[in-house]
């Protein structure tokens, strides 16, 4: 079976190398491609002939234009990158037989209330981003090809910049941190995600009636306040020579930081669709972050 992955180097595409490797062959492709084949996903004529050429049985596509806030600047590659390259990717697969695995994010929803979101709540983003994922979703389902599309938040990885390195930094360097304790959501690791997402795609490989739109965060929920305190007790635990500076962790609003992109207040998923469909059991979001610190410190 040929796999098809774009964006490998992004942290979730770095993990599906990994869980998508006993499924079958992985053509897993950056921006910059490899040989004739064009991983860029805003060449859309390139993306085509790439589906084209490799012929997939599998295509995930873990690339997206995800600078919340550059997007509100550049709404027309955010569509481009966010939209109108599922769409094409969509028309592919549905042309090759293949099932497309997508992923998008909770600020397709507008952030009210205080209830986990389900897969079929209405939509209303605040944002670009936002938008232009909702859009690339839609394209997705319009165009008939078998499909997972999966929503997910508060991403994280051990590679690359993240949240904990963050306030690890910045504690070590300041007595005092501001930290927005408004915003409520899930930290779900991109290990996570990528295991989730092979597991998936084998079952709706064998059972294509459970293809569909799902939600995948970890369990429990959180604020980035809580989030920060989490992450400099678990320092101190797991190193107790580290050296912090941060005495003082204060919640503030959203306000506090003001942004170019309105950010959602309640991020939360239900995930309970995804668990019944796949015989999953989510874990609590401390034990990813627990498992990613001691990879880091």
């Amino acid at each position: 079976m040929n796999i098809l992955l774009l964006g490998k180097n992004g942290q979730v595409g770095w993990e599906l190398q990994r869980s998508l490797a006993p499924l079958g062959r992985v053509i897993a492709l950056d921006r910059r491609g490899e040989g004739s084949l064009c991983g860029d996903l805003a060449d859309l004529d390139g993306l085509a002939a790439t589906v084209r050429a490799v012929q997939p049985q599998v295509i995930v596509n873990a690339a997206a234009h995800t600078a919340v806030d550059r997007a509100q600047a550049e709404p027309e590659l955010a569509e481009r990158i966010n939209a109108q390259a599922p769409a094409v990717l969509a028309r592919a697969a549905a042309a090759c037989g293949a099932l497309l695995l997508h992923y998008s994010t909770d600020y397709v929803f507008d952030g009210s209330g205080q209830t986990p979101w389900q897969e079929g709540d209405a939509t209303g983003p605040l944002s670009v981003y936002g938008r232009t994922k909702l859009a690339g979703e839609q394209a997705i389902v319009q165009s008939g090809c078998v499909h997972l599309i999966l929503r997910t938040s508060w991403v994280y990885a051990a590679r690359g910049a993240n949240f904990a390195k963050t306030m690890l930094r910045l504690a070590a360097e300041r007595e005092r941190l501001t930290v927005i304790d408004d915003q409520w959501g899930a930290p779900t690791g991109a290990e996570l995600i990528a295991d989730v997402s092979a597991h998936a795609i084998a079952q709706v490989r064998a059972e294509p009636a459970k293809a569909g739109l799902y939600h995948l965060a970890a369990a429990g929920e959180t604020t980035w306040f809580s989030y920060a305190n989490h992450v400099l007790a678990q320092a101190r635990q797991a190193q107790p020579a580290i050296e912090l500076k941060a005495t003082e962790v204060v919640p503030v609003a959203s306000s506090h930081f003001p942004t170019p992109a309105r950010r959602p207040h309640n991020s939360r998923l239900d995930t309970r669709k995804l668990q019944a469909a796949f015989g999953l059991v989510l874990p609590p979001w401390q034990a990813g972050v627990n498992r990613m610190l001691l990879e880091i410190l």
